[in-house]
């Protein structure tokens, strides 16, 4: 069992800054990918994933360049530091964690992970 717990939401003006950070905890050695995922309505997209330990990234188009995801191994988090924020970037976001492996263009959907974090609510205003 893994269970994530995301942080770091809030509201901010276009152009401004938020850093999430999602903490991992129970079998996180079995971990191969770790990603954020939005959801606006009932799409929920995949915008960044991180191979624990390999430190292979992966980004969605539409946040590649403003958008960094990396690991904080002392903590057992992943970080998602998210800049030039933009009002189309407000959604609920979502940590999520894969314990089996697949390829790396399976990355954006859903249906590679396995545990899924609560969200947190991101507001950019503008």
């Amino acid at each position: 069992q893994v269970h994530l717990v995301e942080s770091g939401g809030g509201s901010v003006e276009a152009g401004g800054t938020l850093r999430l950070s999602c903490a991992a905890s129970g079998s996180t050695d079995r971990l191969t990918f770790m990603a954020w995922f939005r959801q606006i309505g009932r799409d929920r997209e995949g915008i960044a994933t991180i191979q624990p330990d390999v430190g292979v990234t992966y980004y969605a188009d539409s946040v590649k360049g403003r958008f960094t995801v990396s690991e904080d191994k002392a903590a057992n988090s992943i970080i998602l530091q998210m800049d030039m924020l933009k009002p189309e970037d407000t959604a609920m976001y979502y940590c999520a964690a894969a314990t089996i492996s697949f390829s790396p263009n399976l990355w954006h959907h859903t249906a590679s992970y396995d545990y899924w974090g609560r969200g947190t609510q991101v507001t950019v205003s503008s």
